[in-house]
């Protein structure tokens, strides 16, 4: 954990964070500025863009340890700003919205736009916004009120027609649009989220260790896990999670490394979902040792990332409580496994993800009314 100094909204904000918390949950979790919304949490929609020190940055792919000593505003922040009090207007007139979602990027983003190119052109507005994006209006509307507002302030300003080079972005911060990269498909994870747990099983360590070496049926001990093909040490299978009404079936394949001498593996997988089409890549490190009394402490650490449409169900806390009761889950069944001795178990019925998702709700309300 990190202690953060920064100005939000004008007003100064010391905090404790995890390095890996980014912004926009600084925001919305613990600043409780729920106006700055996540969508693709990759960098690309822009629904999660916020202005630090003056500039527009994705909050979603800025970390909160890098705003140490800046000045961040989110949408809450323009109350008494008569520029984006005429975007408001605008963006009403000319129905520039209709669910809303992406609104709070679009207006700060199109208050800067307004402010570096008061000659903008619609076509220099269309190519500056075209990093916000829209599912529902079909961008006419969002046009037309940024235009207007263009074109009114240039009338009352006599500001002439003109289009500068667009300033580059911080260096501190990434860019509004990361380049891709292509990654080997079984390449370490190494942006994404990062969850530790850990379980004690009631067997010796060596036991542990030599079954953690069958992945079908440590894979059957996890809840919706099932590996239908496995060649030495790569296996090939699904995992099924249910959210509630929605079910989901992330098909792919893993490959297992271990270290005998540390009592140490780690698993790497990716898989997709055919319905959804969402992709899941993860990195499963497990740390065995000897926890006394004949049982064993099992660390596990997991980084993942998330992409698609299920990416929406990636928030902390949620996949916090989620990952603990599958763990807690994973614990229990092999436990039943080794006492057991079978050579072979069926797979672990599946966690639904909606019920955690109304306990972590109902836990967070406490917190905040408490």
């Amino acid at each position: 954990m990190k202690t953060i100094q920064l100005t939000v909204n004008g007003e100064g904000v010391q905090a404790l964070v995890e390095p890996r918390t980014h912004l926009a949950d600084f925001l919305r979790d613990q600043q409780r500025l729920t106006g700055t919304h996540l969508g693709c949490e990759h960098g690309v929609c822009g629904a999660c863009t916020v202005l630090v020190d003056g500039q527009p940055v994705r909050s979603c792919i800025t970390y909160a340890v890098q705003c140490e000593g800046v000045e961040v505003r989110t949408v809450e922040g323009f109350e008494d700003d008569a520029l984006m009090k005429e975007l408001r207007a605008a963006f009403s007139r000319e129905y520039a919205l209709q669910c809303g979602f992406c609104t709070p990027g679009m207006l700060i983003a199109a208050r800067d736009l307004v402010l570096r190119l008061p000659g903008a052109d619609e076509r220099r507005i269309r190519e500056e916004m075209s990093g916000n994006l829209c599912r529902c209006t079909g961008y006419v509307g969002i046009v037309r009120a940024i235009s207007s507002v263009v074109q009114s302030r240039r009338a009352s300003n006599e500001v002439p027609p003109m289009e500068p080079a667009k300033p580059a972005a911080p260096e501190r911060f990434m860019p509004l649009e990361p380049k891709k990269e292509e990654r080997p498909q079984n390449a370490p994870v190494s942006a994404g989220t990062r969850i530790e747990d850990e379980v004690v099983v009631k067997h010796p360590l060596d036991t542990v260790w030599k079954a953690f070496a069958d992945m079908p049926a440590v894979a059957a001990c996890l809840p919706g896990a099932e590996i239908t093909e496995s060649v030495d040490n790569s296996v090939k299978g699904r995992i099924r999670v249910k959210f509630g009404p929605m079910r989901a079936a992330f098909a792919g394949g893993a490959t297992l490394e271990r270290d005998a001498a540390a009592k140490r593996g780690v698993i790497r997988g990716a898989g997709q979902d055919a319905l959804s089409s969402s992709r899941a890549r993860g990195d499963i490190a497990y740390q065995l040792s000897d926890a006394g009394g004949g049982a064993t402490r099992i660390a596990i650490s997991i980084d993942y990332s998330l992409q698609g449409p299920l990416a929406q169900f990636s928030r902390g806390g949620l996949v916090r409580e989620f990952v603990g009761r599958m763990v807690a889950e994973f614990g229990r069944n092999l436990d039943q496994r080794l006492a057991s001795g079978e050579g072979s178990v069926a797979p672990a019925a599946q966690l639904d993800a909606g019920g955690v998702f109304w306990r972590w709700l109902w836990s967070r309300m406490k917190a905040i009314f408490n």
